[in-house]
């Protein structure tokens, strides 16, 4: 153990200590990581991200590194294939919207080169949002950008994207910096860091 300060949520468990220190908050701007971001964040409803997070390395293998022309190519075999991966949760209606969810993204890619980079960041005009919490209990569960980020991932027909489910998102991809500020990982510069899930 260590004496840093960091947000409570992480508690003291390796993996989780891992990720706030290194991913939580850090700004992603590539577009195929941004979507493995907002995908594992679906699969997360209903389950702690802590799930998520020791199952990542198999979700990867399982979804070919979350390409989207390759998940948007599966058929009912990756299906088949995906609901027997014990390795993954297996739901057969997140599995579906992935899925769904590659093929809309391939039609916001087909807008603009780095389309979905810029359709994500857009909910705050391209900008961080860098909060000021004292507290967990101040933290809010959406806001207004992650309520229309929902929206308009619905409007296009994009599954599991709630309003809740994109404010952890921005959260986790740094559109949020939501580290509290006795955190020590809110005074540093979050742009340095990884920015995939890899």
């Amino acid at each position: 153990m260590d004496d840093k300060i960091r947000c409570d949520w992480c508690g003291s468990d390796p993996i989780y200590t891992n990720y706030h220190d290194t991913e939580w908050g850090v700004p992603v701007y590539d577009s195929r990581a941004l979507f493995e971001k907002l995908i594992l964040d679906g699969f997360q409803a209903g389950l702690s991200w802590l799930t998520i997070l020791k199952r990542r390395d198999t979700f990867i293998k399982a979804f070919d590194n979350f390409e989207p022309v390759k998940i948007a190519a599966y058929d009912d075999n990756d299906i088949k294939r995906l609901m027997s991966d014990r390795g993954i949760i297996r739901n057969r209606l997140k599995i579906l919207s992935t899925i769904k969810n590659a093929k809309l993204y391939l039609e916001i890619e087909k807008e603009k080169d780095g389309a979905f980079s810029e359709y994500i960041w857009s909910f705050t005009q391209g900008k961080v949002i860098t909060n000021n919490w004292k507290t967990m209990k101040e933290v809010p569960v959406d806001s207004d950008a992650s309520i229309a980020m929902s929206k308009s991932l619905k409007k296009r027909g994009f599954g599991f994207c709630g309003p809740t489910i994109c404010y952890a998102f921005m959260q986790a991809v740094g559109i949020i910096n939501d580290h509290l500020i006795s955190c020590h990982r809110y005074p540093k510069k979050l742009s340095e860091g990884p920015t995939s899930g890899n």
